[in-house]
């Protein structure tokens, strides 16, 4: 295979991908103006019906230019041998392969995210503000940004660091050195990420005293659920939309409560939400999902090991030199159909994993204050109620409300 025709599959790929996602969203996008199925009727009225389907229609057209904009960024950088040029600029720095990658993979996110958050900034400021779910200031858009930038230079900067020594210094045999030391930080970021990272973005403080906290903690006693961490999330800081989830395992165990999920449900359907995630924990879902995760790292890494030293995959992206970076760049790219299977695969996992979850609390506690709990929650994030199953199929990680409904409705 020549370097031209590997270039050639690598654009072939970035294309069929972008056309896949614009048809996926086009066929959801008719589903707009459907009406409502009759279980789900009680959701909305009329007005906000209305405003739910204006709020899809004009997050569909913002996402497709948005899209547009990013696939037309990435071919001109692909046609444009815009690799290359960044990688001229990395190695006029420094001699350093650990340094030039930084330097490689620096340049190109801080650009491209630099590119989009205009974009960013129009969703959260105009989009989201017109219909009313936008709580951030501008102050805080930004530092989130600078945040964001901090946590991942510390982190990515690490990782790609010690992958490219084991790279450098145990050759093929890399992978199983950079599958261990990922595989460590992805436990212990399930452990303690609650405690490391959400307080530099989020205040969490303990649930208060009272009839709600109350209430959780019979119901653990119930189910035998040692449950000594409740924490409320300051989640208003930034949207009116509402979540609730469960993070670490052991003594880290913890549940985290958004603010707005109090302020906009009852005690009893807090609790049955509360239900749901204590489900996920005694079905063992965290530790399932964190090893599924781990064994499809060690699947890409190995296959990545077996092509990321080939000069082809350089020389497809127009540097004569062969590196690591340029090698993960063409790797990423040509890896992409697998991923997307690999992704089927676990969203597919997650949505058994949500039916699990709702027949614990079903079965624990109560089907119709869960129903009433998601019922609200979609109504005050103006869901989409009508999805395409194509869509729900490739994206959703959690069944749609109708079928979560229909299957809480059924099951004994």
């Amino acid at each position: 295979m020549t370097p031209q025709t590997l270039f050639n599959i690598i654009i072939a790929i970035l294309i069929l991908n972008f056309i896949k996602d614009q048809i996926l969203d086009a066929l959801n996008a008719k589903h707009f103006n459907d009406a409502l199925p009759k279980e789900l009727e009680d959701v909305y009225d009329e007005t906000e019906y209305k405003k739910s389907q204006a709020y899809k229609k004009e997050k569909y057209r913002f996402g497709v230019l948005t899209s547009c904009v990013s696939f037309i960024g990435v071919l001109l950088f692909f046609f444009l041998d815009g690799f290359a040029y960044i990688n001229k600029i990395a190695r006029s720095v420094s001699d350093n392969e650990i340094v030039i990658a930084l330097l490689f993979f620096a340049i190109i996110l801080f650009a491209s995210d630099i590119v989009m958050t205009p974009f960013g900034y129009y969703n959260t400021f105009v989009i989201e503000e017109k219909f009313g779910f936008n709580k951030t200031t501008r102050a805080t858009f930004f530092l989130d940004k600078l945040k964001g930038w901090l946590v991942m230079g510390i982190i990515g900067a690490g990782l790609l660091s010690a992958i490219i020594w084991f790279y450098q210094t145990t050759g093929s045999y890399f992978w199983l050195w950079a599958w261990a030391i990922i595989s460590v930080f992805a436990v212990f970021m399930n452990l303690f990420y609650a405690r490391l990272i959400v307080p530099l973005f989020n205040k969490q403080t303990p649930l208060q005293e009272g009839s709600l906290r109350s209430k959780i903690e019979n119901y653990a006693n119930t189910v035998g659920f040692t449950l000594d961490n409740i924490f409320v999330i300051d989640g208003s800081k930034r949207s009116t939309k509402a979540n609730a989830y469960f993070s670490g395992f052991g003594k880290e165990k913890r549940i985290t409560l958004y603010d707005t999920l109090i302020n906009d449900l009852e005690e009893d359907e807090i609790v049955a939400v509360l239900a749901h995630e204590v489900g996920h924990y005694k079905k063992n879902h965290i530790i399932i999902n964190l090893f599924a995760s781990i064994i499809t790292t060690g699947f890409t890494l190995w296959l990545l090991s077996l092509f990321v030293g080939s000069p082809l995959l350089s020389e497809a992206l127009h540097v004569p030199q062969p590196s690591f970076h340029i090698g993960l760049i063409a790797f990423g790219v040509l890896y992409t159909p697998v991923s997307e299977l690999t992704g089927l695969l676990m969203n597919y996992l997650s949505r058994v994993f949500e039916y699990q979850a709702d027949y614990y609390a079903k079965s624990t506690f109560s089907a119709q204050p869960l129903i009433s709990a998601l019922k609200k929650l979609s109504k005050n994030s103006l869901s989409n109620l009508t999805p395409h199953p194509a869509y729900v199929f490739v994206h959703y990680s959690h069944p749609t409300l109708l079928q979560r409904f229909k299957s809480l409705k059924k099951r004994k």
